[in-house]
């Protein structure tokens, strides 16, 4: 293979990686990829980066690949922003010693060693560089910057074959390395972006907990009701996958809102909800008001807007007859005909001052009979498996 062929085929690799790396969004997946096919394309005995840790201002060894007696293991070897490899790049002395930037040969290091034009200070720092190659049983590395930032660097064992790495080998690897800075930035930046929305999803999880913890206080006769509706609500949603498309959204709008549903009873006095009789009409007109009063506590949260209608409407009818708006079969949002069961079933076992609590058998007879008329027939199918449980 002629060296112009060789050319196309590193250009050709180049392309290739830079796409794959678009793609990848996991830091050490992406270094992983980098280092294998390295070894496989390029023939060299052993590879391997060390990439910086910004949690703890380090150079860590964090991937090796090649022939088994040489790969270092990961972590293992770890180098400060003062060792004098990382201070050969940061401080810029391949440009200042060589005029020009990239790929630093163990030879060539040696051959400057013997300039006696070069000061004493400069000499002992690339002796101590060429130690740290040789440590690594490295011939040469690669700095890889993001702007002025060094985040890491390619430590390349010598080739297979004993044979110096040529020009085009060495422009392939500046040329990678500039991609696989700003492949890793970008996978930095993406692993940053979702440890922050996980942070902020949780304490959103954690706010909602609160505020469902401080409606179920309010009402006397109903304390746990709210986490027991949560959990029947999720696990009918996972029986319900088996007949519809569920995914990780909905459950998700599926826990808040079955956390939030009964939020609206901030709202109603607590005469009304601690009443150990039968209700008034007048008294259940004001109860039947929380799913527009919890509308209305929540709708200025745009995290909420898809878990509203779960809050809206989980006590409308599978026959039209429920409320607020009287709607009717696939009308109601899933969300809503799930919650609905979700409750009905927890009234039903649970004792109140004016009747026993029914069994859970009981309670899903109930649930069935009422199949068609108050809810839908798919949840109520789902709901019989789990409910009993």
């Amino acid at each position: 293979m002629n060296k112009k062929t060789r050319m196309v085929d590193y250009k050709k690799e180049l392309e290739s990686a830079a796409k794959s790396m678009i793609l990848i969004h996991d830091p050490q997946i992406l270094i992983k990829m980098i280092a294998r096919m390295i070894v496989q394309k390029v023939g060299v005995m052993h590879t391997g980066i060390l990439l910086y840790n910004k949690a703890k201002n380090t150079y860590v060894f964090t991937v090796s690949r090649g022939a088994v007696g040489l790969k270092v293991p990961a972590g293992l070897a770890r180098m400060d922003t003062d060792n004098p490899l990382i201070r050969f790049f940061t401080e810029r002395y391949d440009k200042k010693i060589f005029g020009s930037e990239g790929v630093l040969e163990a030879k060539r290091i040696s051959l400057e060693l013997k300039n006696k034009k070069h000061k004493p200070a400069i000499l002992t720092l690339l002796n101590k560089v060429s130690y740290q190659l040789e440590m690594f049983e490295a011939v040469a590395c690669v700095p890889s910057f993001f702007r002025d930032d060094l985040l890491g660097i390619l430590l390349l064992g010598e080739k297979k074959d004993k044979s110096r790495f040529k020009d085009d080998e060495l422009n392939f690897f500046t040329a990678l390395a500039s991609d696989v800075a700003m492949a890793i930035r970008n996978a930095q930046l993406f692993a940053e972006l979702e440890e922050e929305l996980a942070k902020r999803k949780s304490l959103f999880i954690h706010t909602t907990i609160a505020m469902a913890a401080a409606i179920d206080a309010k009402d006397h006769y109903t304390h746990g009701h709210i986490s027991r509706v949560t959990n029947y609500s999720l696990a009918i949603a996972q029986k319900l996958k088996k007949y519809k498309r569920i995914d990780d959204n909905f459950m998700e709008n599926l826990h808040i809102a079955s956390l939030l549903h009964d939020i609206g009873k901030i709202g109603t006095p607590e005469r009304i909800l601690n009443k150990s009789s039968e209700l008034t009409i007048g008294e259940r007109k004001v109860i039947q008001e929380h799913p527009l009063t919890g509308v209305t506590i929540l709708q200025s949260i745009k995290e909420l807007s898809e878990a509203i209608p779960g809050i809206k409407y989980h006590h409308e009818r599978y026959d039209g007859k429920g409320y607020p708006e009287g709607l009717k079969g696939k009308e109601i949002p899933l969300v809503a005909s799930i919650i609905a069961v979700a409750d009905t079933f927890d009234a039903m076992t649970t004792d109140r001052p004016y009747r026993k609590a029914l069994s859970k058998e009981q309670a899903v007879s109930e649930l069935k009979r009422c199949s068609g008329a108050q809810f839908d027939p798919e949840i109520i199918k789902a709901a019989q498996e789990v409910l009993v449980e």
